[in-house]
């Protein structure tokens, strides 16, 4: 428990566990940085892949103590659970179909999670997990890291005092070129998995880049969708799941809205971006060069609003690190929802446990409704576009 009059950085660092992210894994090296950015935590235990041996390996490479490489999730939360010096937060890394499991195992053993999007492969777990969450009184924080850019959060604070009016538009795309060839027939580990419905669930591209491009549409506007129309495509002869997706948005306010995401669409990259047009003006933001937001009053010349800089207001200034003109991007804006996740996990050590206001990060909820989105953009395609309720 934090001590009164220390500062919480002062009570130490979170103890944290993972789950995959072992060799060979993309997603796992890119948590540990962010984990470590603000010395908020230190990785203390893992169970960091399904193969025991790999898992040994992999945890020597990252010097953790041979006691506390485990050779599965449900080992780890079992015995980390009973040390009185065990994991406080647990970070999990795996394939889609691995994140409902240990995510039960960790919460029933009351340790905080940090889980990667999609929250799981389909819905009915997504809903246990909810409830789950609910009754165990855990903080669970899903890394939709594009939430934790400063500019992001400039364009949320924009929305929601009205700056821009009225929402009637809003666009988000997210295209990259990395699945144009079939790729996973020659054993590339991050395409095999993500192609595979057994492990990535009903969604390929949607589910994988195109719940990215919806969280952050939802986050910057505060919109709640009514319906949408999508088409899935799988280009790629014998893909079995999508990996082009165009989906067609009806929100409640009345606002409409357009989403795009591909991985066929060559000279793409990691091409995220959003617009969102009011009846007052209207912003754009383009994850490729984050540190800028383009503003423009409705007749007026077009404005740059950058990190740090004049304009920028205090959602944006809380989350900046270093001053304009010093970039900053992926890994600082995961490193941003891993310091919010600390915030809220050394709050519910404190008599009371109530998160400050001003924490933000992605909840459970939202990753219900992540994966109530992929399973409805899956409906709707397979009937031929039509309208669906999510």
């Amino acid at each position: 428990m934090a001590i009164e009059g220390r500062s919480e950085k002062q009570a130490g660092p979170i103890r944290l566990g993972m789950v995959g992210g072992g060799q060979g894994a993309f997603i796992g090296g890119v948590h540990r940085i962010a984990a470590r950015m603000d010395g908020e935590f230190e990785l203390v235990a893992g169970a960091l892949s399904s193969d025991p041996a790999r898992a040994k390996a992999s945890a020597a490479e990252l010097g953790l103590d041979p006691e506390r490489s485990y050779g599965s999730f449900a080992e780890m939360a079992k015995a980390e659970a009973k040390r009185p010096d065990g994991i406080e937060a647990v970070a999990i890394v795996t394939p889609n179909n691995m994140h409902y499991p240990p995510a039960k195992a960790f919460l029933d053993a009351g340790i905080h999670v940090i889980c990667d999007k999609p929250l799981t492969s389909n819905l009915a777990d997504a809903k246990k997990l909810a409830g789950l969450v609910k009754k165990t009184g855990k903080i669970f924080v899903l890394t939709h890291n594009y939430t934790g850019y400063p500019m992001v959060r400039q364009a949320r604070e924009m929305v929601a005092k009205g700056v821009l009016g009225d929402i009637r538009v809003v666009q988000a795309e997210y295209p990259q070129d990395w699945l144009t060839e079939k790729i996973e027939d020659s054993g590339a580990k991050q395409a095999v998995w993500r192609t595979d419905p057994k492990q990535s669930g009903a969604g390929g591209a949607v589910g994988d880049i195109g719940t990215h491009a919806y969280n952050l549409a939802r986050f910057v506007t505060g919109l709640e969708l009514q319906a949408l129309a999508a088409d899935l495509t799988s280009f790629v002869k014998g893909r079995p799941l999508d990996d082009n997706v165009s989906v067609l948005l009806r929100f409640k306010s009345g606002a409409k809205g357009m989403l795009w995401a591909s991985q066929v669409a060559p000279g793409n990259e990691n091409g995220l971006k959003l617009r969102v047009y009011g009846t007052k003006g209207g912003l754009e933001w383009t994850q490729a060069d984050p540190n800028y937001l383009w503003y423009t009053p409705f007749g007026e010349p077009k404005r740059l609003i950058t990190r740090g800089g004049a304009g920028a207001g205090g959602a944006a200034g809380r989350v900046t690190r270093i001053p304009p003109g010093h970039p900053e991007g992926y890994l600082e804006g995961f490193a941003n929802i891993y310091a919010e996740a600390a915030r809220a996990i050394r709050a519910a050590r404190r008599k009371g446990g109530k998160v400050p206001k001003d924490v933000v990060f992605p909840t459970v909820e939202d990753g219900v409704e992540g994966v109530a989105f992929i399973e409805a953009c899956v409906k709707s395609s397979k009937k031929n576009g039509a309208w669906t309720k999510l």
